[in-house]
Formats: C-alpha cells, structure tokens, sequence
C-alpha cells in the first residue's frame, strides 16, 4: 500500500491525529494528577515553592538514567526508561507527515528539543512534575527513533510524491 506523500501532509487525518497526540501527551506528563490535586499545587504557587523546584531539579545529564540502572531491582526503572523514549516515538514519525520541512532531521529535531523543553520548563516552575535533564535527553531519542522509522517507510517507498 502506498501514499501519496502530498496527499499526505496536506490531508486533515494527520494534523488532527499529531494535534491529539500533543494533547494526550501534555495532559500525560503535565496534568496527571487528578483536577482538584492539580488545584492545590496551583494554589501553593509563590516564589517560595516555585524556587524548590530548582532544587529538586536535575540538570546533570545521565544522572537519573544512572541511577535508574544501578537500582533497577528496587525502582520502576524500564517503565519509566522505556517510557520517556516510547511516548515521543508518534512525534519523530507523525512531524514529517504534517510538516512541509518536517522530513528534514534538523527541523524535526528542533521541534521535539523545544516542545519537550517547554514541558520541562513547565514542570519546573508550576511544581506539576519534576525538571530533569535526562527526560529531556530520553524524550528526544523517541522522537529520533520515531523519525528514523518514518525514514525507512519512505525509503522503502511506502510514501512516494505525488505526480
């Protein structure tokens, strides 16, 4: 079965699919806790409890994929290793489909770096999760993966342009 690859990104399907995967993920990471837990954190934010989260951040890289490993029989380690990459898989595969310039690595790249970096950014200030360097890291290999894949459908011609 092959796809027009102009039909492609220029068809609906696909942006509102990449417009619901981008929901589902903010609301995921971001908003996990039930609404009224989510209230009260908000209403505990001050330059006191935003400024912890400086403190509890992690901006050493490899420094929780470390510790993931050295305690993997006590910690849900693979769940949350494998997890942060797999979760940013659909964004490296659908940008290209979605995007004129997305079936270039670097302007893929850059996207997955700044969307994650704002959820971590988010995190850190709103106390609704926890700033770590290595999320980072971790997220935007799925997003590689995810393009590498999309690469390799193309490739083997599973989307050809349009005539």
């Amino acid at each position: 079965m092959k796809i027009e690859l102009e039909k492609l990104k220029s068809g609906r399907f696909f942006k509102y699919l990449f417009a619901l995967y981008i929901v589902v993920v903010i609301k995921v990471i971001i908003f996990k806790y039930p609404f009224e837990q989510l209230r009260a954190i908000a209403n505990t934010w001050q330059k006191g409890v935003i400024l912890e989260g400086l403190g509890t951040a992690n901006f050493v890289p490899f420094h929780t994929i470390k510790m993931y490993i050295d305690y993997a029989y006590k910690l849900n380690s693979v769940e949350n290793l494998v997890g942060n990459v797999l979760a940013f898989v659909p964004f490296g595969f659908l940008f290209p489909l979605v995007s004129q310039e997305g079936g270039r690595f670097s302007v893929m790249f850059v996207n997955a770096f700044t969307f994650v970096l704002g959820i971590e950014t988010f995190q850190l200030f709103s106390a609704f999760g926890a700033f770590d360097v290595d999320d980072i890291l971790l997220n935007c290999l799925g997003a590689a993966l995810g393009f590498g894949f999309y690469k390799i459908l193309e490739k083997r011609g599973f989307f050809r342009k349009q005539s």
